[in-house]
């Protein structure tokens, strides 16, 4: 009886000090294609989130303890992402993910052992429309929006441009196919002629043939990844000769998409991401630096945000558990609220524990999620420079 009596003891004490773990800091993860075709812009995403941790920490930390950020590598692929959340999920027991990146990645983490997990995912960048659709039990938000805004818009610029006709190639997923369905519908009803619009498959050293299909058209579109098919085709169109004017989405968007191109063929090259809105939220973040932190990187802004709405949620909840954290998510993201900007952290500590009302507002403008988890935000443009990158501006 003494023995049983003291083996409960020890147990409940036990379950205790884990209880009281648990109300002391927490773990998020972040899952990312740290190889694969978005390989080169997945580095300064990771930093972005990277970043709210250590203001977070700097600024009193989490739950009265430190917040940790583990990352794996999700590939840019279901599978792999998969087997990425659930030793996120089920091993190292992170409160909720940051990402994945590429759709079909978040999709596959989330499928796995994120619905099973009750887990939260804020993807930074995944923007196909099949997200919105997706029977998450109201778990998975993005701070990025859709491409069916993005495909609007790119056609708007497209027309403004006086680009009448255009050949669309796209890689053959969900996020490719459902930019290319939203550019397509958009462009025609503006007046536009779509000469071809054909999907290619990942992975391939040679898209001559598909390249053969597309020249009822010079103005190439290419929704693809700068690290993969993206590169191959664009330097394959360079090379053949056929197309004059070259436009790509935000996959596209990055400094390894013109290796082993001549950069002057490609000049004024013509690129669509999502941006932010002037304002003083995103004058905070532009001031910000760090070790590998580009504040204007690809969905860089984007990644700050979910981060730091994940963090603000997990305080919100009062526990690192999993369960009830997607209410406090929307209660720190909506108004009614003060506002809280980007590095805020200190600030929204002392309001969070005074039970007042916050409203996040951040590098990538207000993130007011819909009953999808889906942001509105807004669409920018860039062109290729002298051999990068640069911001033009708002797309109307």
């Amino acid at each position: 009886m003494f023995k049983k009596t003291l083996t409960l003891a020890v147990a409940a004490t036990t379950l205790t000090i884990a209880a009281l773990a648990q109300d002391s800091g927490a773990t998020i993860g972040f899952i990312g294609g740290f190889t694969g075709p978005i390989e080169s812009l997945t580095p300064p995403i990771f930093a972005g989130a990277e970043l709210v941790v250590k203001q977070v920490n700097e600024q009193g930390g989490v739950l009265g303890g430190e917040l940790k950020i583990l990352s794996a590598d999700g590939a840019c692929d279901a599978t792999a992402a998969a087997a990425a959340a659930d030793r996120l999920i089920n091993t190292d027991n992170v409160t909720g993910v940051v990402g994945a990146l590429c759709t079909g990645e978040t999709i596959g983490a989330f499928n796995g052992s994120g619905l099973s997990g009750g887990v939260v995912f804020i993807s930074p960048a995944s923007s196909a429309p099949a997200l919105t659709t997706l029977e998450d039990n109201d778990l998975v938000y993005r701070t990025t929006p859709s491409d069916a805004l993005q495909g609007v818009k790119m056609a708007n610029l497209l027309l403004a441009k006086g680009v009448n006709d255009i050949a669309i190639t796209y890689v053959n997923n969900d996020y490719g196919k459902g930019f290319a369905d939203a550019l397509a519908a958009a462009y025609e009803a503006g007046g536009g002629t779509v000469a071809a619009n054909l999907a290619h498959e990942e992975g391939k050293a040679d898209y001559r043939a598909e390249l053969g299909n597309l020249v009822a058209s010079q103005n190439l579109v290419i929704l693809a990844y700068a690290n993969a098919s993206g590169n191959t085709i664009l330097r394959q169109a360079v090379e053949s000769g056929n197309f004059t004017t070259y436009v790509g989405g935000d996959g596209m968007v990055g400094d390894d998409l013109l290796n082993g191109i001549d950069a002057s063929a490609v000049e004024g090259l013509i690129a669509t991401r999502a941006g932010a809105p002037s304002g003083e939220s995103v004058d905070i973040y532009n001031g910000f630096g760090g070790e590998g932190f580009e504040a204007n990187a690809t969905y860089a802004p984007q990644a700050y945000d979910a981060a730091f709405l994940m963090a603000l949620a997990i305080e919100k909840n009062g526990s690192a558990s999993r369960e009830g954290l997607s209410a406090a998510l929307r209660d720190v993201a909506s108004a009614p609220g003060e506002i809280i900007r980007p590095g805020e952290w200190a600030k929204a500590k002392e309001l969070i524990a005074a039970g007042t009302d916050i409203n996040y507002e951040g590098a990538g403008g207000a993130l007011d999620f819909d009953e999808a988890g889906d942001v509105d935000g807004i669409i920018v443009e860039l062109a290729v420079e002298g051999g990068s990158f640069v911001e033009k501006g708002l797309i109307q």
